[in-house]
């Protein structure tokens, strides 16, 4: 069918929800990934509810077009953009809070609302949601269950996945599923809701998650911060932490290049240069006595440290790493990188990646969440075309963490970006189960094409 007749089977059953501006076009082409589609979408559909989104994947599967499920556009593995001839199919609209039951510790949400937004919503009940992504102000909690996204806190409260209850979702052909269940416990079949979670659009598209949600934290909340010589005695204390059984709700580490970078865009006075920064973060009752005892094992590993005078200056702390993002992008165009390690490999992954900077002669800005291991170096390079240096960097780059025991991506997905090292991590077998599996839920592989997996020629 003709890219003219499917809009018009579109607006015909959508209405103005059928967007063809050129302004929205283009919006869908790219995300925070620094990468962009060769050609606009066909149309942006801002579905404002699950009809909606029936509607448009009844059209989709009877007429053979691709569609690209999408929430706020902040990812960072390519996993939401839109390319010619496909519908862009946005969730953004569908942002309500449907229910919050503080007796069950759970809330029904739509996939729209901004993860700040529903943490706000949140706090004026006493409660909070633990996926704390750096990007929370932006980032959609659909888009976060679809990339499985971590964040700062969840060393000590888990990822998305383990907030994630039951789901909405509709197939490829339309067909409306409920997936899960609101018991905390629940093993009736295949767990379909935790394949979902992670999925990057490939398998469905979520219209609504049932999620926990906690009570407010008891006593106060103590940050510290530190700094040492060397990347490697950072790293090597944040391992100390974690072996010493002490559980801190936030740690996070900063190598000098990366730090330097984030005090520039901020505006603050320059850190001492070749000075790597961590910050620990302890909550609870006992939050004074773990932050104490982080402090030793920091002193003890050659940092430098002190503790926040109160909650305000730790925040204030907290801020600088969640600049890191646009830190970066005041650099040129960042290519930022997701690979996550064993806790115990922080040091032996940081020397990797000082051996690539050496190899290729390039600098790799990283930040880290000290705390489960998950790396986010940063390839920043100048221009449109990501240079070809840099690929075979990041190939050096992902196949040493791999080596590790680790894993291409701890939370920003594979999308376009990661596709071509699936197999070095996975093997041929699994992917290719993988492969079937997609298969089983979308049959015409109507949803996100390209995505995870590199095309079938």
């Amino acid at each position: 069918m003709t890219s003219a007749r499917v809009l018009e089977r579109l607006t015909a059953a959508l209405g103005d929800r059928v967007v063809t501006s050129p302004d929205a076009l283009d919006e869908a082409r790219a995300d925070k990934s620094g990468h962009r589609s060769d050609a606009p979408p066909l149309a942006v559909v801002e579905a404002a509810s699950i009809d909606d989104v029936q509607q448009t994947l009844r059209i989709a599967t009877e007429t053979g077009t691709p569609v690209v499920p999408r929430g706020a556009g902040t990812g960072l593995a390519g996993g939401a953009i839109a390319s010619g001839g496909e519908i862009a199919l946005s969730l953004r609209s569908m942002d309500r809070v449907l229910e919050i039951d503080e007796n069950d510790l759970i809330a029904v949400v739509e996939p729209g609302i901004l993860n700040g937004e529903f943490g706000r919503i949140l706090a004026e009940r006493g409660l909070w949601f633990a996926p704390d992504p750096a990007s929370k102000e932006i980032s959609t909690v659909g888009g976060n269950i679809a990339t499985n996204a971590g964040g700062l806190l969840c060393a000590k409260y888990g990822v998305t996945r383990d907030a994630v209850l039951a789901l909405k979702i509709v197939l490829a052909d339309g067909t409306l599923m409920s997936l899960g269940h609101r018991s905390v416990k629940g093993v009736t079949g295949l767990d379909l809701t935790a394949l979902l979670v992670g999925s990057e659009g490939i398998l469905g598209v979520i219209v609504e998650a049932t999620v926990r949600v906690r009570r407010a934290v008891p006593g106060v909340v103590t940050t510290l911060a530190a700094t040492f010589p060397h990347v490697t005695d950072a790293a090597a204390a944040c391992s100390a932490i974690t072996a010493a059984g002490i559980q801190p709700a936030v740690m996070e580490l900063l190598e000098p290049t990366a730090l330097a970078a984030i005090h520039d865009y901020l505006g603050l006075e320059a850190p001492t240069p070749g000075r790597t920064q961590i910050m620990v973060q302890t909550d609870g009752p006992l939050s004074a006595d773990d932050a104490r005892a982080c402090l030793a094992i920091i002193e003890a590993n050659g940092g430098v440290g002190e503790v926040a005078a109160n909650e305000a200056d730790g925040e204030r702390l907290l801020s600088i790493r969640r600049a890191m993002h646009p830190a970066m992008e005041k650099l040129g165009h960042p290519l930022i990188e997701d690979v996550s390690v064993p806790r115990s490999a922080l040091v032996p992954m940081f020397e990797a990646i000082q051996e690539v900077e050496r190899e290729f002669g390039i600098s790799i800005p990283t930040v880290a969440h000290a705390g489960d291991g998950n790396l986010h170096p940063n390839f920043v390079y100048q221009g449109d075309e990501v240079p070809e240096v840099i690929w075979q960097a990041a190939d050096a780059l992902f196949l040493a963490a791999i080596r590790l025991g680790g894993t291409l991506t701890g939370e920003h997905g594979i999308g376009i970006l990661k596709r071509r090292w699936l197999e070095d991590e996975l093997g041929a077998e699994q992917v290719d189960l993988q492969r079937r599996i997609k298969a089983t839920f979308d049959p015409q592989g109507l949803l996100n094409p390209g995505k995870v997996f590199d095309p079938i020629v």
